[in-house]
């Protein structure tokens, strides 16, 4: 017991005393990719995972600062560093209006048959990390007054 506590109290492994370990590899460091399971054995974590997991939840931290930013200067770096990653703002002006990938916000009045259907402005900015959309854009619509008509 004796050769323990000298061991655990020496310059360089502090002056805590600690219980005994039960098992003698406890002293044994874990693996740097290894975490303990429920049932507290070593479970493996692939490095790429854990990457695409850190990359998804920092792209989340980025879009909420995005949303909340005042300056334009903050947004545009914050858009440069997203897009050098491969995150896309979605902002489809002048596009025609596809509900499977913008959401309507709200329409505005037009007497030109040609822009009906047409995306007036975005009110809020999409992002798509690639292929897959992260938020679509909402939206303002141009649509026909009734009562106007298509010919002259």
């Amino acid at each position: 017991m004796r050769d323990w506590l000298r061991r655990r109290s020496s310059p360089d492994r502090g002056t805590e005393r600690e219980s005994p370990p039960s098992d003698p590899s406890a002293d044994e460091p874990a693996e740097p990719d290894a975490e303990l399971g429920a049932d507290m054995t070593a479970v493996h974590i692939d490095p790429l995972d854990q990457a695409r997991s850190e990359r998804a939840t920092l792209i989340k931290l980025c879009l909420y600062a995005l949303d909340r930013a005042r300056s334009n200067g903050v947004v545009e770096r914050l858009a440069e560093g997203l897009g050098g990653i491969g995150v896309a703002l979605l902002r489809p002006d002048g596009q025609p209006f596809d509900p499977a990938r913008h959401e309507a916000g709200g329409t505005v009045p037009t007497d030109d048959p040609a822009m009906d259907g047409i995306i007036a402005e975005t009110e809020v900015l999409g992002f798509a990390d690639r292929d897959q959309v992260l938020r679509a854009p909402i939206v303002t619509v141009y649509q026909l007054r009734s009562g106007t008509s298509g010919t002259s």
